[in-house]
């Protein structure tokens, strides 16, 4: 999320073990991501600090030394073999480059709000981002809504009508980012196939990283870029954007490996209150009645959405795990071989497969 979670990235592939199964891994789990969205949520006062650099500028040197972060880890960690299979997937190749200019186009306005001194209507997007999500996955993808996420999908409808009406204006910095990032998360899903996150951010940034430097030389050409100016504070804080934009996506995947889904749902609201809280308190934004009004819409609806998310879960896994187990049931009244099945847990010897099945056969064992 330029800003929010950068999902820049599916998330690496679980680890083997259950979640909740190492308690200290689960709390580790939480602490990354529990900063990841701390980062994300302060990222308002660092992109302020970066005046007087415009957005565009401050996007091109984001690209540029993000991918030069991502180049030097992968070259410590000898982590290149998975670039020649990938050249080789053109599919893959083009939902990347698609989803590579979804999140430049996130960033640039996400960046250009700041600058202009709308980060409350920036935080408003990351509210409606969920939102949006539910709303595509209905239109786009054909999946079912519950009735609470219904409910929540009308209300947000509801909240930008009202925005829209009482400001005089359409809200249109928080519907760009709350859609950019929605239909980013949209392609990386419709890719079905997943990278690491530091290998996805690598892959994007080369395909932006000749936008970037052009950017950059047409700045230095008409006179207008910053980097040569105010050395050594504003030109180190413009190449600390690849760190900046780096660690916290990091982080998020290392908390996405460890801990729930809904936890890092519930997590992910860090960020646009923060932001929120910055542009209030610390940068001097007003907000207006009304406008107060249509965030708490908005926040009626992300409640609504979360308390799906935390109490229909547990119902619905039950209600699978019970049918699963109905059809085990009717096989093995059937099949008089799937008693085969349960003589598998008196026998060491099936350990193998069982190592098989979980992904681990290609791990040392002790």
């Amino acid at each position: 999320m330029s800003s929010a979670p950068i999902p820049s990235t599916s998330p690496p592939a679980p680890p083997t073990s259950r979640l909740g199964d190492d308690p200290g891994e689960g709390r580790r789990g939480s602490l990354a991501g529990l900063a990841a969205y701390a980062i994300w949520g302060v990222f308002p006062l660092y992109f302020h600090a970066l005046a007087p650099a415009g957005a565009w500028e401050i996007l091109a040197h984001r690209i540029v030394w993000t991918l030069l972060i991502c180049a030097v880890v992968l070259l410590v960690r000898r982590d290149l073999g998975w670039i020649r299979p990938l050249l080789g997937r053109p599919r893959m190749l083009a939902g990347i480059t698609i989803a590579a200019v979804l999140i430049a186009v996130n960033w640039v306005v996400y960046v250009a709000a700041v600058v202009a001194g709308h980060v409350t209507d920036a935080s408003l997007g990351y509210f409606l981002n969920p939102i949006v999500t539910v709303g595509l996955g209905v239109f786009v993808l054909g999946e079912r809504l519950r009735r609470l996420q219904w409910v929540a999908v009308g209300i947000g409808l509801l909240a930008g009508v009202y925005l829209s009406v009482a400001v005089g204006r359409v809200p249109w910095i928080a519907l760009t980012l709350a859609f950019s990032f929605a239909l980013y998360g949209l392609t990386k899903k419709k890719l079905g196939a997943t990278l690491p996150a530091l290998h996805g951010l690598t892959v994007e940034t080369v395909v932006l990283a000749p936008v970037a430097v052009a950017i950059i030389v047409w700045l230095g050409v008409a006179g207008t870029q910053t980097f040569t100016g105010g050395a050594p504070v504003h030109p180190g804080l413009l190449v600390l954007s690849g760190v900046v934009t780096a660690v916290p996506l990091l982080l998020f995947a290392t908390a996405a490996r460890r801990v729930p889904l809904t936890t890092m749902g519930l997590l992910q609201f860090l960020t646009p209150v923060l932001q929120l809280l910055c542009g209030v308190w610390l940068l001097g934004e007003e907000m207006s009645r009304a406008r107060w009004v249509g965030f708490a819409f908005v926040w009626l609806a992300l409640a609504l959405l979360s308390l799906d998310s935390v109490f229909g879960r547990p119902a619905r896994v039950a209600r699978r795990d019970e049918g699963l187990r109905e059809r085990v049931g009717d096989r093995r009244a059937d099949d008089p071989t799937e008693g085969l099945t349960d003589q598998r847990a008196d026998d060491p010897t099936d350990k193998v497969t069982d190592r098989r099945a979980d992904g681990r056969m290609c791990e040392p064992t002790p």
